[in-house]
């Protein structure tokens, strides 16, 4: 008889979460070219759940490049570009202790505009240095391809990711950084969170809004692009670099019927499917028949070719999912087009993300039934607005409960037979918020001494949490008090 057990196997990765264009800075530097993330701008004046990324005119992303007078944070970051050392060590073996690290590389500075013939060196070298450290520090890499660093030039010149040309172009950058790492890194996730083509819209596809006759059409046919272009970029590594593995990675977080009333159940469950969607392709290779009445339903025409409906055959190998929140859905905001809302029956944080640790519970559960695959968990994490107290130190008592809550559902999870492999935990140090650009929305082990408009000495200043998870990555998620 096979027994479960809910103890963390012996090589589970405690790993840290991060993406480029939200840390490094230093956004004009050896070469680099402007990305999408270096037009998110940071307004003071909205209030806390208003603050999101939003849809861009051509105007206005023009606006953005002119503007003197605006508030940019991307792109100074936390000026990992020049810091790399420092925060590499105060994470590694010596420091907290993880032992994975899952940051992007910025596409931006590998093929500035996004059509260049020839990579850049310079932006190569840099992430050559990045890697190295990484590994001298006990961490295993897992590097993200596109995490909202797309060339600019390729949403001005091509309208994204709805242009089929921009395949060609995403392979070209998937190939020559897995020519140049595949034997430092073996963990790939080629898109982050690729299920948001709403709420990070112009951030994930770089579609102006006003290039397209039919927006929403245009995300789709621009997200089903950019799987195609996923799955030859997975046959490219799997023929060349058999110990190379491909993941898939969601937004995840399922929800739940707002009441039994069948309506509300069936609204739920659509919701779901069109979340799920993106994992049926990457990982079962094939468009399946919900989505086709989706599309037909929503009057969406899409072109997909035969040949590109049977790249998608080449999937991927493992599943990852970021996890926050669950919401719930009924038959009215499903068919409004706005799918789900926040569960007032769940505590929330300040910019009501709703916290649910049996969520991720349930989530597990369902995405492993799915797909039978290895799993990680590729961000977890809470915004919290620390601050430095009188002597001098952080006292984040709501993050180490927050933590201590999710684990022990993993946990569980563990115990109902789930295949997770490691955690990667969002993000251990601290850096500009994508969605609402301020530093003050935190979520790190490390206090940054900087605010939302880029002043403060930058000096690294580890949490009250810091010790708390480094005691917990020491015994393997045992000890947890």
């Amino acid at each position: 008889m096979n027994e479960t057990t809910s103890a963390f196997p012996s090589d589970f990765i405690w790993g840290g979460a991060f993406a480029a264009n939200q840390m490094e800075g230093a956004w004009q530097a050896d070469g680099k070219g402007v990305c999408l993330a270096d037009i998110n701008e940071y307004v003071e004046s909205l209030p806390l759940d208003q603050k999101c990324n939003t849809e861009m005119t051509t105007v206005q992303i023009q606006e953005a490049l002119e503007a003197k007078d605006r508030i940019y944070p991307k792109r100074w970051g936390t000026d990992f570009y020049h810091r790399y050392p420092e925060d590499l060590r105060l994470l590694g073996k010596n420091g907290l202790g993880l032992t994975g690290y899952r940051t992007s590389i910025n596409w931006s500075r590998i093929y500035p505009h996004g059509d260049d013939d020839l990579p850049n060196e310079a932006g190569l070298r840099f992430y050559d240095r990045v890697i190295k450290t990484i590994l001298e520090n006990g961490m295993q890499p897992m590097i993200t391809l596109s995490h909202y660093e797309m060339p600019l030039d390729l949403a001005l010149n091509y309208n994204g990711w709805s242009d089929k040309r921009t395949i060609d172009f995403f392979v070209r950058y998937g190939k020559t950084v897995l020519d140049r790492y595949h034997d430092q890194v073996h963990r790939w996730i080629l898109v982050n969170q690729i299920n948001l083509i709403d709420h990070e819209s112009f951030n994930h596809l770089g579609i102006p809004a006003d290039r397209v006759r039919h927006l929403n059409e245009a995300k789709m046919q621009g997200v089903i692009n950019e799987m195609i272009a996923c799955s030859q970029i997975t046959e490219y590594a799997h023929r060349r670099y058999p110990d190379v593995q491909i993941g898939m990675m969601l937004c995840g977080g399922p929800a739940y019927p707002a009441t039994c009333d069948p309506s509300d159940v069936l609204a739920a469950q659509q919701r779901n499917q069109m979340q799920y969607f993106y994992g049926d392709v990457l990982l079962r290779g094939t468009i399946p028949g919900y989505a086709w009445r989706y599309f037909h339903d929503q009057g969406f025409h899409l072109e997909v070719k035969e040949e590109e409906l049977e790249s998608l055959k080449n999937t991927a190998d493992f599943f990852s999912f970021s996890y926050y929140y669950t919401r719930i859905c009924d038959q009215k905001s499903w068919k409004d087009g706005h799918g789900a809302y926040r569960n007032p029956r769940l505590p929330a944080n300040p910019w009501g993300w709703s916290i649910d640790p049996i969520g991720l519970r349930i989530a597990l559960n369902a995405y492993y039934d799915r797909y039978q695959k290895p799993i990680y968990i590729t961000e977890n994490g809470i915004g919290l607005k620390d601050e430095l107290s009188a002597d001098g130190a952080i006292h984040d008592d709501d993050r180490r409960e927050y933590y201590q809550l999710h684990i022990e559902q993993m946990k569980e999870a563990l115990a109902d037979g789930v295949d997770l492999r490691g955690i990667y935990l969002w993000s251990p140090i601290d850096i500009i918020s994508c969605s609402s650009c301020e530093i003050s929305k935190r979520y790190g082990f490390v206090y940054v001494d900087q605010n939302d408009v880029g002043q403060g000495s930058r000096r690294r200043i580890p949490k009250d949490s810091y010790a708390w998870l480094k005691r917990v990555i020491a015994s393997n998620g045992e000890k947890l008090d």
